[in-house]
């Protein structure tokens, strides 16, 4: 929909075009997306449960995880209901104003994520490289302020991308090459030159994810050399596996964003554009508390006392 501003028209509305090519099939995108939705919200309030009831795990690596899982739950939450809705109704409208919300609390999200990730990493890094000051450095106030700058960070830095955005003019097509509204199709849809918007996008994105990659990076180079100083093999799988998880959600989340990235600045096919938000807006969430649950035995233990307490209870 277009308002008329004498010679010009400006957009009012969006159409999300989702996946075009898959339209004969949108019955099964729904059951599919509706499996992964039902998934990512079990097991992330699962671990929130979990971590909350039982005492032992009151620790700050369990802290930040269950802070994680509540990010996660949002975080999905601000694209995949609305896109079910647009599979059910086949309606794929969404008004300008609802199109800058969803854009600025998923930037704001995702920023949130990857400080958290190097929050979680920097606490390994404590745990493993200098455990005799573990207790007096994770205190509690130091984890509530870790957390709260991350949080903080995040939304300022949707902010500043979603004020840059906010002041384009959209008077050509109004059909978002993508299930939801982000940053990089809005661009291509603007009147007008968006040089500046490209400028904040690289700088002030880039300074925010690549200063939040390096901070992980460099307390994994830490942690790995140490543990490969540890003489006992025995003594390092411990030490690995207090941090086996958490690596590993590392580099999916990096890995798939990197993907995305490098799928949205090249050449291709509509599907492959397509693809790549699909992996770390949906998959990877949906698989982050799978691997935190099967490869923690704390998790695990907790997990079946809680639930052999419920058993005895009822």
């Amino acid at each position: 929909m277009r308002l008329k501003m004498g010679n010009d028209s400006t957009v009012t509305e969006f159409i999300l075009l989702g996946f075009p090519a898959l339209l004969s099939v949108q019955i099964i995108l729904f059951c599919t997306f509706f499996v992964l939705y039902a998934l990512t919200l079990t097991g992330n309030v699962l671990i929130i449960l979990v971590t909350s009831a039982s005492t032992e795990l009151h620790t700050p690596m369990y802290f930040f995880l269950s802070n994680l899982s509540f990010l996660e739950i949002l975080y999905t939450s601000v694209t995949i209901p609305n896109m079910l809705l647009n599979f059910l109704l086949k309606n794929n409208f969404i008004s300008f104003s609802r199109c800058l919300a969803q854009m600025y609390l998923f930037i704001a999200l995702g920023s949130i994520e990857c400080t958290l990730l190097a929050v979680m990493a920097f606490d390994r890094y404590i745990a493993i490289c200098n455990p005799l000051h573990y207790v007096t450095v994770m205190d509690t106030s130091t984890c509530v302020i870790l957390v709260s700058t991350s949080w903080i960070s995040g939304f300022i830095n949707s902010m500043v991308h979603t004020i840059s955005t906010v002041h384009l003019n959209f008077c050509a097509s109004n059909s978002v090459n993508q299930f939801f509204c982000d940053i990089p199709p809005l661009l291509k849809l603007a009147c007008g030159s968006t040089w500046l918007n490209e400028i904040v996008l690289f700088i002030v994105g880039g300074v925010y994810g690549l200063g939040s990659f390096l901070l992980t990076l460099i307390s994994y180079i830490h942690i790995i050399s140490t543990i490969l100083k540890i003489k006992s093999k025995t003594g390092q799988q411990k030490a690995f596996s207090t941090c086996a998880s958490h690596l590993i959600v590392v580099a999916l989340f990096y890995g798939t964003s990197i993907f995305a990235y490098f799928s949205s600045t090249s050449k291709q096919g509509l599907d492959q554009e397509n693809l790549a938000p699909v992996i770390y807006s949906v998959v990877t969430p949906t698989l982050n508390p799978i691997i935190y649950t099967l490869r923690n035995k704390e998790f695990k233990s907790a997990l079946r006392k809680m639930m052999s307490v419920e058993y005895v209870y009822f």
